[in-house]
């Protein structure tokens, strides 16, 4: 008898679909690989955007993991309930979420919040916001170096607006934070080339604010794609995420990084339309759909091409159509897991072929209580 696929399960029938399956045992293995590429839990900032679940907390803070970054006010949220020593809110907080940011400090007194600011103007309406709280507020200085998406210019600007930072009573300087997104080759030494060319800007302006006598007391650099290489240098915490779930984009593009995929989705054929042709139940509801086809792998329909893609149904062309039966299940790896994920109210774990349990994608909405 042939063994089974690692991401099949038993009784399989007793699970609706579509359903994102995950794989607590390869999930632990990630954070050892995460953790063995660092050179120790310390040099880590997971961020949290893409699974938004306790129970990953947890196991990453079992393996001596207490800095975390998230993008939103209830990921922050999530991590002052499991606990958090360190959180670092990476998003340049606006309009109520400047109160909201507050709250959190204000609800979960252990942990140590911080978040963003990339522009002088900003800086001040934070800054005047912790002065009527009574309070301080640490903030990291967001540098843009390349990925044009938020932060300040690595120049003039920056060190006048890191400076304001330190001299402000009501402020924490904390540190620079940069990402670097938009570095995708696939070449590790290709993107290891750009990585550090994008970051010489960051090296000379951090030298230039110690040069005026202040301090830069941490640094957060990087996403999964740049983390084997921030993860190298010397007094640098690195962010990745994704590294987590892992998924079929970054597994493809970088076969460095030796990651475990730990998130399946189950779906199921609903109809058979035409000839050669096969409709499942995973529409855009249930799958990120931001990217051109294809949208997953299917695992045991490879060859096959998705060519319709609606809010209920993923259509998908294959000369295998006869050996499929309306109510089949079959399993697939997502393309890009993050926005995935935040699709699903909770994930079904798997150990060994059997349904363990669930978790809850606890902070895939936009509020929590805060």
């Amino acid at each position: 008898m042939a063994a089974q696929e690692w991401y099949t399960v038993n009784n399989v029938e007793t699970i609706p679909s579509p359903a994102l399956l995950v794989y607590p045992e390869r999930i632990e293995e990630n954070i050892r690989t995460m953790i063995s590429m660092a050179g120790g839990f310390t040099r880590l900032r997971p961020h949290i955007k893409t699974h938004k679940t306790a129970e990953i907390v947890q196991m990453q803070q079992r393996h001596g993991i207490q800095k975390f970054k998230c993008a939103t006010v209830a990921e922050a949220e999530l991590l002052g309930n499991c606990g958090a020593k360190d959180v670092l809110l990476a998003m340049q907080p606006v309009a109520v979420n400047i109160d909201r940011f507050f709250s959190l400090m204000k609800r979960f007194p252990e942990t140590y919040f911080s978040t963003l600011v990339d522009n002088l103007a900003h800086f001040k309406v934070l800054a005047t916001s912790a002065e009527n709280e009574h309070t301080r507020i640490s903030l990291y200085m967001d540098i843009n170096n390349g990925m044009d998406r938020t932060g300040c210019p690595p120049d003039e600007t920056a060190v006048a607006l890191y400076r304001a930072m330190e001299e402000h009573s009501h402020v924490t300087a904390s540190g620079i934070h940069v990402y670097d997104g938009h570095i995708r080759d696939s070449d590790i030494a290709e993107r290891k080339a750009r990585c550090d060319a994008a970051y010489e800007s960051v090296t000379d302006l951090i030298n230039t604010i110690k040069n005026e006598g202040i301090t830069v007391p941490h640094v957060v650099a990087g996403g999964s794609p740049s983390f084997p290489i921030h993860s190298k240098r010397p007094h640098v915490e690195s962010s990745p995420g994704t590294t987590l779930l892992w998924d079929v984009r970054y597994g493809d593009l970088f076969p460095d990084m030796h990651f475990l995929h730990a998130a399946v989705l189950l779906v199921r054929v609903i109809s058979k339309p035409g000839k050669d042709l096969l409709c499942f139940d995973l529409g855009h509801k249930w799958v990120a759909p931001e990217m051109g086809f294809p949208r997953v792998k299917l695992l045991g329909l490879e060859g096959s091409e998705q060519v319709g893609h609606s809010e209920e149904h993923l259509i998908v062309k294959t000369q295998k159509a006869n050996e499929y039966a309306v109510g089949d299940a079959l399993y697939a790896l997502p393309i890009h897991i993050c926005p995935t994920a935040a699709k699903y109210k909770e994930v079904r774990t798997i150990s060994d072929h059997e349904q363990t349990g669930t978790w809850e994608v606890v902070a895939r909405d936009q509020r929590m209580t805060i």
